[in-house]
Formats: structure tokens, sequence, C-alpha cells
């Protein structure tokens, strides 16, 4: 891996943040600002670098090869940047989205037009399996997208197998992890214990996250290596079927499909247009931020390390 300056450093920390902040949001995938930031594939590979080879390079010829091998700079500054986020920021993001909801689904949602856009155009052929690939990732994560769940298990193991499959949705771009939690019932769970640091909880979906992480990204790099630009096209897709998860402007319908202790309410939501929302549809100050996501992800695209 190329070594990286510390100016570079400091930006892969941000991106670590941005991944983190995303994550906590139900309909954005972290693995998005992996892929359109140009840490995507680094992120796989290192991840496939640790194995039984990686231990016994730390034996026999100790902790700087080790080290290397790894590409353990590369972790400690991405992933600070993610725990970071994911303790400081996830109240914040969760804010945002409880009082100024349209105009954060509105970022998200000029984010992910510009990664569509920048990833789609790394494909070199158009050819019918590409083309294919594409359709079936749009099909899936819009489907993804419709599901609507009303699921709540807290036992241990059923914990750590949400952090397992969460984590890999995660690393997909357009397959928002947060969102898979929603849909398996501890979205809630996870991220009380966040707030309430209960280390019990965070410690099992610790566990799922690692086994799911390490296991799951041996897929993605065979993947890549034998058929790069069908799973490229499949990921593009992902980021597209994901638009309507992020579409700004929702209305509540039928009845109540979950009631919370406090008494609160979550409904099923609908996509309208800006015209028929149920609220200030705030049109100008959408499109700004929009634009401003589209802007962020062409701004983090030009600086960032371009991969092999």
């Amino acid at each position: 891996m190329a070594k990286r300056s510390v100016i570079q450093l400091v930006l892969l920390s941000f991106k670590g943040v941005s991944m983190g902040a995303a994550d906590v949001v139900p309909g954005v995938s972290g693995g998005t600002i992996a892929f359109i930031t140009g840490i995507y594939q680094e992120l796989i590979e290192s991840l496939n670098n640790i194995n039984l080879g990686a231990v016994k390079i730390l034996f026999k010829d100790g902790i700087k090869p080790f080290w290397k091998h790894i590409n353990g700079t590369f972790f400690v500054f991405l992933f600070g940047g993610i725990i970071v986020s994911v303790f400081s920021l996830s109240k914040i993001v969760l804010y945002l989205l409880e009082n100024h909801g349209v105009l954060l689904w509105s970022f998200f949602f000029g984010l992910i037009i510009a990664s569509v856009w920048l990833i789609g155009k790394s494909i070199k052929k158009w050819d019918a399996g590409v083309i294919i690939s594409l359709l079936i990732g749009t099909g899936i994560a819009f489907y993804i997208s419709t599901i609507q769940t009303v699921v709540h298990i807290d036992a241990q193991w059923y914990i750590v197998l949400s952090g397992a499959i969460a984590i890999c949705a995660m690393i997909l771009p357009g397959i928002s992890g947060s969102f898979i939690l929603v849909l398996l019932g501890t979205y809630e769970l996870v991220l009380g214990a966040l707030k309430e640091k209960d280390f019990i909880i965070i410690g099992l979906f610790a566990v799922g996250c690692v086994v799911g992480l390490i296991s799951f990204s041996r897929l993605l790099k065979f993947l890549f290596s034998r058929f790069k630009e069908i799973t490229i096209a499949l990921l593009t897709g992902f980021m597209i079927g994901s638009l309507y998860k992020v579409w700004p402007w929702k209305n509540e319908f039928g009845e109540a499909i979950v009631v919370h202790s406090d008494g609160s309410k979550d409904y099923m939501m609908a996509n309208v247009v800006p015209s028929n929302f149920d609220g200030d549809a705030q049109l100008w100050l959408a499109i700004g931020c929009a634009a401003i996501g589209l802007a962020v992800i062409i701004i983090l695209e030009r600086f960032a390390p371009k991969e092999s």
C-alpha cells in the first residue's frame, strides 16, 4: 500500500468520520463513502490480509513487518475516525434526522447521485453482463428499501448475528447497515447501547461485526479480482436502488407499526412529491443541500489517493 503523507492521513480520518456518520442513518451506507473517496478496494484488500499468514509474520518477523502486512496505519486512522464519529456525531446526525429530516435526506440524496456518476464512469466496458448486474443491484436495493418491519429480538446470539449481517451491508455501497438493523429489529437496541455505553451489548455486536467483516471481505476481494466490472456495476446498482430510501419527502400512512416506551410511534412511510408533503417542503433549501452533497463527493474524489 502507498505511504500516505500527514495531510492524507488526516483526510483518511475525516473519511472515517464520514463513514461513521453515514452508518448511523438508516438508508445511507458507509461503504458508499469508502467507495467514492477511493479507499474501498484498499479496505477490502487490507481486511483480507488479516489472516493466519499475518499471525505467522508477527511471530516470525516481528511487529513492524506484521504492521505493514495488515496495513495497520490505514486501519488506525480510518477506524479511529469511524469510532469517534459513531460515539460523538451519531447524536448530531439523529438530531438532524429528527428536526431537519428533509434537509439531511436531501444532502444524502445529492451525495449518492454524485457517487453513482463517479463510480459508474469507472466502468470501462458496458456489455450485457454489466448492464444485467446493474439492473439486479438496483432491484435488490430498491426492494430492501421498501421493506417495513416490526421485528424486535434482544437475545445475545441475535445481537451477534445482527452485527455480522449489518457489517456486511455497511461495507456494501448503497446497502445501509443501519437499515438492515431496522429490518432485524435491533437498531434501537444497538443505538441505545451506544448512547448509554452498555459495553455488553456493544461488545456482542462488535464480535459479530469482526466475524462478518473479515469473512465477507474475502468474498468481495474474490469478486473484484475475477469480475471487477460486473461487481462495480452491481454496487452502482445498489446505490441507484437506495435513492428510493433517501428521497427527502415522505408522508406517514396507515397504523403505527412500532409504539416506543416513551409513547412515540413509528409509521410506514411513503415517498411523495414536494407539493404533497405534509409539512414544510423547504424545496429551495433542500435543493441547496443536495447541491452541497454533490460538491462534497466531487471534492473528496478530487483529493482521494487513486487506487491501482
